[in-house]
């Protein structure tokens, strides 16, 4: 054996293909140690929300199966990354460590730290792209710096380098890899499922964490339902989106396998040419939010647009917030989506908008309220794209999504729901005594709303 021990350590690439991490692994003549740490504690690291949590559990499960195919042993530890991971490398006289890179202010901290430290002490360490098609120092304006607003960075990804082939599993040589067992956390210990009360029967009902699940969603969605994705993506009734995004939040599947698949997809089906090059937009969407995340730390705490500092928000009543967060507010299609939210942990992407919009102009309430809701009950909670997303609709983010824009929900029914399906779906005691009066008069709110942003112009 030419080396020790290899540690790999997982994080948002909860997979066996297109790991270059693991792969990198797989080329050394040494045993392999899988390691996976759930840092809940080090300075700036946001915790995982409720479903977020439950989507993590299917994921680390169906990993640890996947790993045991080739012969590999998942180790779980708890703690702060910067202590677990130098010790474990300790423990295992491991002469390598190799990860897949993290974006976010904290976690690069923390990585960049653990490699100083690392190499220091003669360690072997790599970092490898894995997460995002277009590493975000890599993309630069015709000025030298970076992208803020959509539509020039959309253009200037298409522009450049094809992204890489995703990689295939490694292939395991006879009798498995060689590998470590250590003593480990069990999954049950981390309590990340929800039992007092089990709030997940909607999750467990609707999604199947893991690999597998991802690629027989991506396998579907190309199949069966990517040539109507112009025309039903809006649609909140249709099964018309691919609901990849949780999958790829936590790396059941890379970006990289997403679109090569689609555009092999788009080169023989010509008919669903136009779906797949819209579907296609939405992954570099994406990507401008963890652009905008590497450039801008403070994405999901700090306006983009410095005016909005002063914006007047109003402080929402306890009473107020709960019948947003619940589907109380008797506006039918706001309602809906966000009983859609919490039984599945998805909402469907026009409506998010729709329900953004009434808690921001509507009710006035500081976008950053709704983007901690969302954090604790969307399954595909994102750091980057879930701050992106609420900035774009506050109007106090990047590209032309003014405060003035204010999405109408009834405008938005008649359109998107004309047969009232999604409503009835998830609201069906609407049209009945038991559905209340709408909590605000839309037309009077949006004026004050307006008025309010007058004020800070």
């Amino acid at each position: 054996m030419t080396g020790s021990t290899t540690l790999v350590w997982f994080r948002d690439d909860l997979r066996v293909r297109d790991n270059p991490a693991l792969t990198a692994a797989a080329k050394r003549d040494a045993p392999i140690v899988c390691l996976y740490v759930l840092d809940d504690e080090s300075a700036g690291v946001r915790p995982l929300g409720g479903a977020s949590r439950w989507w993590l559990h299917g994921s680390l499960e169906a990993l640890a199966g996947e790993l045991e195919e080739l012969g590999l042993t998942l180790t779980l530890r708890r703690g702060p990354a910067a202590e677990v991971v130098p010790a474990v490398v300790s423990e295992t006289s491991a002469d390598a460590a190799f990860w897949n890179r993290r974006y976010g202010d904290a976690e690069r901290a923390i990585d960049t730290e653990l490699k100083s430290g690392l190499r220091a002490d003669g360690i072997e360490v790599q970092s490898f792209q894995a997460s995002v098609l277009v590493e975000p120092w890599t993309i630069q304006t015709g000025q030298g710096g970076w992208y803020k607003v959509f539509t020039p960075f959309y253009k200037a990804v298409l522009a450049g380098p094809p992204p890489r082939q995703p990689l295939p599993a490694p292939a395991a040589p006879d009798g498995g890899f060689h590998h470590r067992r250590l003593d480990g956390d069990d999954l049950a210990d981390w309590a990340l499922l929800p039992t007092r009360p089990d709030w997940a029967e909607g999750l467990r009902d609707r999604w199947r964490p893991g690999s597998a699940g991802a690629r027989h969603r991506l396998s579907s969605f190309l199949r069966a339902g990517i040539g109507a994705y112009p025309d039903e993506h809006d649609l909140p009734a249709e099964d018309g989106t691919s609901s990849l995004s949780p999958h790829l939040r936590f790396g059941d599947v890379s970006p990289f396998e997403v679109w090569h698949a689609t555009d092999r997809h788009r080169a023989g089906a010509p008919a669903d040419a136009a779906g797949a090059s819209a579907f296609l937009r939405q992954i570099v969407w994406r990507e401008f939010a963890y652009h905008l995340l590497y450039h801008l730390p403070s994405l999901g705490t700090e306006n983009m647009r410095e005016e909005f500092d002063a914006f007047p928000w109003v402080k929402p009543s306890a009473p107020d917030l709960e019948a947003w967060q619940q589907g109380r507010t008797g506006i039918p299609l706001v309602d809906a989506g966000m009983r859609e939210l919490w039984r599945t942990g998805v909402m469907h992407n026009r409506v998010r908008m729709v329900v953004a919009s009434f808690l921001v102009k509507n009710l006035r309430v500081d976008w950053r309220v709704g983007e901690a809701w969302f954090w604790d009950t969307l399954v595909d909670a994102d750091a980057a794209s879930n701050a992106l997303n609420w900035q774009w609709v506050a109007g106090s983010g990047p590209d032309a999504a003014p405060y003035f824009r204010v999405f109408n929900p009834e405008l938005q029914a008649e359109k998107f729901d004309p047969h009232g399906e999604y409503v009835k779906r998830w609201v069906p005691e609407f049209g009945t005594a038991d559905y209340p009066e709408p909590m605000v008069d839309l037309k009077e709110s949006r004026r004050a709303a307006l008025d309010a942003y007058a004020s800070i112009r």
